[in-house]
């Protein structure tokens, strides 16, 4: 790891973090310091581990600290994380989650949602058209409701939701409504059988032990199944629906196209 790091940091150093429990999975500080050390950019990425009971306290440290520049969000603070910023993106206010903070040169805490943007990205680079699909989204937490957004962005003709939270799922989709109205339902398991791309953005897959987020069986041949679970790059739902003839899309893509989104965003 200290190879990739700038040698000695200093006053000047501009100083991110990656914020989550747990934080052992994280990617982004091996990707980003490297960028930084190969450019010769005067930064430094750390991970920090903060309980939800403890999330604001870090939080407001951090954004107190005068050469912190901004911070990465992931599991599961996503949602909590909105109320520290003083301005919004239209992927946060619609999905109601951030992954990134920063300060401007004002000193305004803004945030934004590349979770969507990412993923979206990482599918048409592949060569997947969206226009016009029909999409099952399994997950309304901070990355799904961020990919909802994206996805409807790009044009995709329908989006079913499977999320068992009933009040999120409803809330979100209350959102998302209000600026693509028509082409957002609750999903039923006959939607399975209709859809051209499915989509795993819940935690489930992280083991070996854990359940199918959706049920491959109910899949009509050749629909693309996607994950965005990065660690195991190969999860079980991959591999089954891989075994079935299904393409599949694994996560890892959606954080590889997230790093431009992040260095334009934090201006590095």
């Amino acid at each position: 790891m200290s190879q990739l790091l700038i040698p000695s940091p200093t006053g000047n150093t501009r100083i991110f973090a990656v914020v989550g429990d747990p934080v052992k999975q994280v990617k982004a500080p091996q990707l980003l310091n490297k960028v930084f050390a190969e450019q010769a950019v005067d930064a430094v990425m750390i991970a920090v581990h903060a309980r939800p009971e403890q999330l604001a306290t870090v939080i407001r440290g951090l954004q107190a600290m005068e050469n912190f520049s901004g911070m990465l969000i992931t599991i599961p603070h996503k949602f909590a994380a909105r109320e520290f910023a003083d301005e919004v993106s239209l992927a946060v206010q619609v999905s109601g989650s951030t992954n990134a903070l920063r300060r401007n040169e004002q000193g305004v805490w803004e945030a934004d949602n590349f979770d969507g943007t990412g993923f979206v990205l990482g599918l048409q680079r592949k060569g997947y058209a969206l226009a016009g699909k029909r999409v099952v989204l399994a997950g309304g937490g901070g990355a799904g409701s961020s990919i909802a957004v994206a996805l409807l962005q790009a044009g995709i003709g329908q989006l079913s939701l499977q999320e068992p939270d009933t009040v999120k799922a409803d809330a979100l989709l209350s959102r998302l409504d209000q600026h693509w109205p028509g082409r957002c339902e609750v999903a039923q398991r006959q939607h399975l059988g209709l859809a051209d791309i499915v989509i795993n953005a819940t935690p489930l897959g992280l083991s070996d032990e854990d359940p199918l987020p959706v049920d491959l069986a109910a899949l009509a041949p050749r629909t693309l199944v996607a994950d965005i679970i990065m660690q195991p790059v190969e999860t079980r739902l991959l591999s089954e629906a891989q075994a079935l003839g299904h393409p599949v899309h694994p996560g890892s893509y959606m954080l590889s196209e997230q790093l431009g989104c992040y260095r334009k965003f934090f201006s590095i």
